[in-house]
């Protein structure tokens, strides 16, 4: 939709899971426009739900209904929200996962995406989701992540991927059993996973970025004593793609990569599985990382925590990562449309 470099981006906020602490986060970077040099934000969800989010975080907000992110007019001064009219937050105990809630997160997300589809959006930035939540509700997805390719028509290779203070730590297999993540290891699949986490920084305007590839065993194998998975296949990968142009190198071991990453001496580090790379990312910045859905032609960027099911409904949650992630769909737009005008 923006059509120039200097044109804000439109972004379609939602305000997540209401019974976690998505909707207290959502209208705490409304209520003072501290995102407004960095895109027009149009909520879309429930009037009702942005109404609990103020009680919880003490803030008040003007808030003017509009039919879609079309329709939403510029600087006047109110919350531009696309009321949905689905979800009554008053039926749903806070800081419960519960399958209904779940369902109509789902399902706002989904709207979120229709206006995407049509144009209207450039991007989507979404408060915390309960997975489990959405699985019983309906959505038979294993994350947000395959639902969006889903609903897009995708069927390219795609990846979550974690993005903090400039690191972008990526992943050959996500959300699955460790026994089934073993199985998904093979060269193409951490080709793939190499190969975009390349793309996606290049979007992001790192020119050439330095990529570390995780050992999957204990020490890298310790020359073959714990496993030939680095002898036989990944580092051969590594060493493909390194022709390729691709600044990579490794497989280097789990245990230590990370702290050189956050370091300085990498740029992302490609992890072969979801716990050996997001256990270093959440420790080292747990409230500033932001996930994003790598690979689809919509961008879609979220706070890496969860719904915080602890703190919900207290006024106390965090905002730093969905600030973050919001300034990060943000970039990514910006860097598509100097993209598509390079093409011309």
């Amino acid at each position: 939709m923006a059509s120039n470099t200097k044109e804000l981006p439109v972004i379609a906020l939602t305000p997540g899971d209401c019974t976690g602490i998505g909707p207290e986060q959502t209208v705490r970077i409304l209520s003072d426009d501290r995102l407004a040099d960095v895109a027009r934000l149009v909520v879309v969800g429930d009037a009702r739900v942005l109404e609990m989010g103020m009680a919880h975080a003490g803030v008040k907000l003007k808030v003017e209904r509009i039919a879609s992110p079309k329709a939403a007019s510029r600087g006047s001064g109110a919350v531009q929200l696309v009321d949905l009219g689905n979800t009554d937050p008053a039926k749903f105990p806070l800081g419960k996962a519960n399958a209904e809630s779940g369902r109509l997160t789902g399902e706002t997300l989904s709207r979120a995406i229709d206006f995407a589809k049509a144009g209207e959006v450039d991007a989507i930035s979404f408060a915390p989701l309960n997975k489990r939540a959405m699985f019983d509700g309906g959505w038979k997805f294993p994350d947000e992540h395959k639902m969006f390719a889903s609903l897009l028509g995708h069927t390219g290779y795609f990846s979550e991927m974690n993005v903090l203070d400039g690191q972008w730590m990526s992943r050959v297999t996500g959300h699955q059993s460790l026994r089934e993540a073993l199985d998904g290891i093979n060269p193409k699949s951490i080709a793939d996973a190499i190969e975009l986490v390349d793309r996606m920084m290049r979007k992001a305007g790192v020119a050439k970025p330095r990529i570390a590839v995780a050992a999957l065993n204990p020490h890298a194998g310790e020359g073959g004593l714990f496993g030939r998975d680095e002898i036989e296949m990944i580092r051969p990968t590594v060493e493909a793609a390194a022709k390729m142009g691709i600044a990579c190198s490794g497989p280097y071991p789990a245990d230590t990569v990370y702290i050189r990453a956050f370091a300085g001496e990498f740029d992302s580090v490609v992890a072969m599985y979801h716990d050996q790379g997001q256990i270093a990312t959440k420790l080292s910045g747990f409230n500033r990382g932001v996930t994003v859905t790598a690979g689809l032609d919509t961008v879609f960027t979220t706070p890496s925590h969860g719904t915080a099911f602890d703190i919900a409904g207290k006024g106390v949650a965090n905002t730093g990562a969905i600030e973050s992630a919001v300034r990060l769909a943000a970039k990514l737009v910006s860097m598509k449309v100097l993209e598509t005008s390079y093409a011309r």
